[in-house]
């Protein structure tokens, strides 16, 4: 089975980004808008429960982050994704590289560029008009995360949570 781990941010930028995504995302019915921290990987029932133990410790020793949204930017030329820029800070980037363990091979190398989608599969025209267009709005946003989530894909390549972390010890 498929598994990945991503962060959601708040409804209210949900909200805001499924604005967008319910037209230029064909993946906006199959997962909400989230920044991902591990790329899809396969693991097994037991396999999982490893992963979950140690995403648990993760959590635990790492405080909650502030997530800020700075722009709309693109993949271009690379690929025709628009998406909203958020800040790489040191504690976002720590968080995603503790991610990066022999528990969770992806068999894919991406550099960690925190994002949220806002249009993939676009053509050349499409991705012109739009990114021009969005470009031009002030998405600025900023907000405090608390939380992680342990994902996985249904049959139908949606996908749901599996368990949720929270960031921080507990008082």
């Amino acid at each position: 089975m498929k598994y990945g781990v991503v962060i959601f941010p708040s409804k209210k930028l949900q909200d805001i980004v499924n604005s967008y995504r319910k037209r230029y995302d064909p993946n906006y019915s199959l997962i909400p808008p989230h920044i991902t921290l591990k790329y899809p990987f396969e693991s097994n029932e037991e396999g999982i429960k490893t992963v979950a133990k140690y995403l648990e410790e993760v959590s635990t020793n790492t405080l909650p982050l502030s997530l800020k949204v700075l722009k709309v930017s693109s993949f271009k030329p690379v690929s025709n994704v628009i998406y909203l820029k958020v800040d790489p800070t040191a504690e976002l980037i720590s968080l995603q590289q503790k991610m990066q363990t022999d528990l969770m091979v992806t068999g894919t190398d991406f550099a960690f560029v925190p994002h949220i989608t806002l249009g993939q599969n676009l053509t050349d025209d499409e991705h012109s008009d739009i990114f021009g267009q969005l470009s031009m709005l002030d998405l600025r946003h900023e907000e405090i995360i608390d939380r992680f989530h342990l994902l996985y894909q249904l049959d139908n390549g949606s996908w749901t949570v599996y368990e949720t972390f929270r960031l921080g010890k507990e008082s």
